[in-house]
């Protein structure tokens, strides 16, 4: 059974504003339970959890934010972005919720990193994560295959392309990475394209997309928080997405102990919108693992 979307001027309705270091972040909650911490990816935003978002909810206090830089949070355009500093937007949201919790975590694509910073500063002291589920996403340097308008926006030529990346430019790259049968409509590229092209946001692709170099100079860090083993961890991942699919899979089973991954066939970049209903069951089938270790320890021996 297909899962309700929420139209985006519905999703945005229900937003809320807090202010990060004298810029403004458009926030989203619902729900009630533990907390549940959605990160989005590059270059949408929080509404790509949308599909998801109210079945979640019944289970879960679920908090998500256009990072800084995406959706309809503040652009600044004389900013260095940063994934760390994506890092303490998220604190800085659960501080001003006053989350003092466990966090459990889920997380795609540029969120990925961001989560694995905040599973680093786990082992650090500095966050209490419960458990972490990454979909499609870079999480090592070596196995991420950047699409054709990513490289040309590292280019030193970088500020034009962003300038000039539209609404077909979106299409395109779009139907490249998402499985041959699970595209967008038209409607969906209509919202998403909203959400990339507002409030200029077309100025900063080429400064938001230094997350890539900077994935490199902080990988051992974050390979090592995963390589633990403490925080329970799952990927949850589109099998035929040519940036971070099977490929990714495999390099992930080859470093990451007792590594527990799902693999959906046909499925590309975006399994959040692509097949919602599959991501759903088999997050709720990790979180009922992590609520009952003894019970999954029982079924092992």
């Amino acid at each position: 059974m297909p899962l309700a979307e929420i139209p985006l001027r519905a999703w945005r309705k229900r937003g809320q504003e807090f202010v990060f270091r004298g810029r403004t972040i458009r926030y989203w909650v619902a729900g009630q339970g533990e907390p549940l911490l959605l990160i989005h990816g590059f270059p949408t935003a929080s509404w790509d959890w949308h599909y998801l978002w109210q079945p979640l909810a019944q289970r879960n206090l679920v908090i998500a934010c256009d990072m800084l830089g995406f959706g309809d949070s503040a652009k600044p355009l004389n900013h260095t972005y940063c994934l760390l500093e994506q890092a303490d937007v998220q604190q800085a949201l659960l501080e001003h919720l006053r989350v003092e919790q466990p966090v459990h975590v889920l997380a795609h694509d540029y969120g990925d990193s961001v989560a694995q910073e905040l599973l680093a500063r786990h082992y650090e002291g500095r966050f209490h994560m419960a458990s972490c589920v990454f979909l499609n996403g870079g999480l090592f340097p070596e196995t991420h295959r950047p699409a054709l308008v990513q490289k040309l926006l590292l280019s030193p030529l970088g500020w034009m392309i962003g300038r000039a990346f539209g609404r077909n430019a979106l299409s395109d790259s779009f139907s490249q990475i998402f499985g041959p049968d699970t595209r967008p409509s038209e409607s969906a590229l209509d919202d998403f394209w909203s959400l990339i092209n507002c409030n200029d946001g077309t100025r900063i692709l080429h400064k938001l997309i230094a997350y890539i170099p900077q994935r490199r100079r902080l990988r051992e860090r974050w390979v090592d928080a995963m390589q633990r083993g403490e925080v329970p961890l799952r990927v949850i991942d589109g099998e035929v997405d040519p940036i971070s699919g099977a490929h990714m899979v495999e390099r992930y089973h080859q470093l990451v102990p007792h590594a527990d991954t799902v693999l959906l066939a046909n499925i590309g970049h975006y399994p959040q919108i692509e097949a919602p209903v599959q991501v759903l069951k088999h997050y709720q089938a990790f979180r009922d693992q992590v609520g009952h270790p003894v019970l999954e320890l029982a079924c092992l021996r």
